[in-house]
């Protein structure tokens, strides 16, 4: 009987260097911006091989996209408050969290970069737009089968969490509770039904 390889653990090295490697280009958007590093600069930070980081990702634009990817489509559980404007201000306000903490500017950055540059910017762009998309519609369905009157998911995404994009690509403070209830506010008050939230 010949001996086989072990089969590869999901979570294992694999795992664990493109944990590193995702840490490390976020570390370095954060320090130096984008296109003032390498892929070696990466992978030095990282503690492994170029070859290493060439071999999965190929080059360092769709590494680069693949951070932006995951770090912005880091999912929260969905909110389910049993009313839309509960579910909307709960899902802001994680979304305020992921983008405010250590990592959050540096990812906004980069995404935001990343869309001027081509196919791969557009990827980036699109794959974004389509998962916070899909979050969203998951919880605007719930709505309309209580009976609710839900905004489309791009007036959420154009009312709510574009405006907490800005602040935090500009530095500005203020992603507060209370600014967040406003947001959701205004959008709701918008309603075809004329009914405040």
């Amino acid at each position: 009987m010949s001996e086989k390889e072990p089969a590869r653990r999901p979570g294992g090295r694999s795992a664990r260097v493109a944990a590193q490697v995702h840490q490390a280009v976020t570390e370095l958007i954060g320090e130096r911006g984008y296109g003032n590093f390498t892929v070696g600069d990466v992978a030095a930070r990282a503690g492994v091989a170029d070859s290493s980081v060439y071999r999965r990702w190929g080059n360092l634009e769709t590494l680069l996209g693949e951070v932006a990817l995951t770090r912005l489509n880091a999912r929260s559980p969905m909110p389910d408050t049993g009313t839309l404007a509960g579910d909307l201000r709960t899902y802001a306000a994680q979304v305020a969290r992921e983008i405010t903490g250590p990592d959050g500017p540096a990812v906004l950055h980069l995404a935001v970069a990343l869309a001027g540059t081509g196919e791969q910017g557009d990827r980036a762009r699109e794959g974004v737009r389509t998962e916070r998309t899909r979050q969203l519609q998951s919880v605007l369905d719930r709505a309309r089968e209580r009976g609710e009157e839900p905004p489309d998911a791009f007036e959420v995404l154009d009312h709510i969490l574009a405006p907490m994009y800005i602040r935090v690509l500009f530095g500005m403070d203020g992603l507060t509770p209370e600014y967040i209830n406003g947001l959701v506010n205004r959008l709701l008050s918008f309603r075809p039904d004329g009914t405040a939230p």
